[in-house]
């Protein structure tokens, strides 16, 4: 079987979309379950790169749109639609595509993504009830998604579980025809618990399982086989601290995550957001993760450092995958944002994101010695306003 000229781009599109969509402003507060009293409008352009050394890889731009209105002080509709463009070339190793004969560079791919959003939420004076769907679809994959979620608080508003429930479904037809009309399914549940422990600090824990099966392989891989169940738990805590003396506020998370897989991982992300005058805000953070490796995942053999189409040796192996992202590996982030308020409701944002991804700083696991240096940026430009 020959490989095809450019890799699968959904995990990496997600991850863009995910990222821009999540820095659009909220509507709601962050202490309480309330009605938004002003509707938002926004924007935000994205752009994405990463490198390995001596080689570009990823390139993508995501521009999203979000527009979210309260209706009657009890009713809100939130809807973010996206649109991104990448332009791709594969990872040094475990990529066996053929390469330019004048640059040595891997063949790019080119292929754009469209999505929405759309969430619909009924507030009481004890909670709220949002019910929401998505799709997306792009040249060989299109998902759907729909969830419910719904929050209870006590009288005091100090005290506030909430739970929910989603379904997602995935169609996946390759390009090159590895598989045809496959599909993927993934049922997913939370439960959290956010306590107000003082007028400085706020503390929440979630705690959410997904159950998943279909097609999980890389058709864009030649050698990528991999179990078609996938099922996952994540616990995700949060800390958030206001300073009286500064009149910032420190924002604190850590995430484990396990599956079915074998990957276990953790990560840690800080903030500190910090009013300035003049209406401007900075906001330092920084992230780390560690996972360890799936059991299926085969390192890089020596053959291949010398002869880059020469496959490693699976034995009788009924799962592998040569994928980095499924390897043992650490990663540091580093970020800095600039926001500016002006009197008329309109917000302005910068930001920058660094990513470095190594192998030998994962934390537990054995990494794959031979796999090289990852990086990559992020530059999000934001705009909005309240109406």
């Amino acid at each position: 079987m020959k490989s095809t000229p450019y890799i699968k781009s959904t995990r990496v599109l997600g991850a863009a979309l995910t990222a821009a969509a999540m820095l659009l402003p909220s509507g709601k507060s962050a202490l309480a379950d309330a009605a938004p009293e002003k509707g938002i409008v926004a924007y935000k352009f994205l752009n994405y790169r990463d490198s390995q050394p001596g080689q570009e890889r990823m390139n993508i731009n995501v521009s999203t749109i979000r527009v979210m209105t309260p209706i009657a002080g009890k009713w809100a509709i939130d809807v973010v639609g996206a649109n991104d463009f990448i332009t791709g070339a594969s990872p040094h190793f475990h990529n066996y595509i053929p390469t330019d004969s004048v640059t040595g560079a891997s063949k790019l791919r080119h292929d754009t993504r469209r999505s929405i959003d759309l969430n619909v939420t009924r507030y009481f004076s004890s909670g709220s009830v949002t019910a929401g769907t998505s799709y997306s679809q792009e040249s060989d994959y299109i998902s759907r998604s729909y969830s419910l979620q719904s929050s209870i608080s006590t009288p005091n508003k100090n005290t506030t579980v909430t739970f929910g429930g989603s379904i997602t479904k995935d169609s996946i037809n390759p390009n090159n025809l590895r598989t045809y009309s496959d599909q993927k399914k993934i049922y997913s549940a939370l439960v959290g618990l956010t306590q107000v422990m003082s007028k400085n600090d706020i503390v929440q824990v979630n705690l959410s399982r997904s159950i998943g099966s279909g097609y999980y392989t890389d058709s864009y891989r030649v050698f990528d086989e991999r179990p078609r169940h996938r099922n996952y738990t994540t616990v995700l805590s949060r800390w958030n601290h206001y300073f009286d003396s500064t009149e910032g506020a420190s924002r604190l998370s850590y995430r484990y995550y396990t599956d079915t897989f074998g990957i276990k991982a953790h990560t840690f992300s800080a903030e500190y957001v910090q009013p300035l005058p003049q209406g401007f805000t900075i906001t330092p953070s920084v992230r780390l993760y560690s996972q360890t490796a799936a059991s299926f995942y085969v390192p890089i053999g020596p053959d291949e450092i010398e002869y880059p189409d020469s496959p490693s040796d699976y034995g009788s192996a009924t799962f592998y995958s040569e994928d980095q992202r499924l390897s043992a590996y650490g990663a540091v982030t580093l970020a800095f944002k600039v926001s500016k308020r002006f009197a008329d409701s309109w917000l302005v944002d910068v930001r920058y994101d660094h990513y470095m991804q190594r192998g030998h700083w994962a934390i537990s696991g054995t990494p794959d010695s031979n796999l090289l240096a990852f990086n990559a940026d992020f530059i999000q430009l934001g705009l909005s306003k309240e109406f």
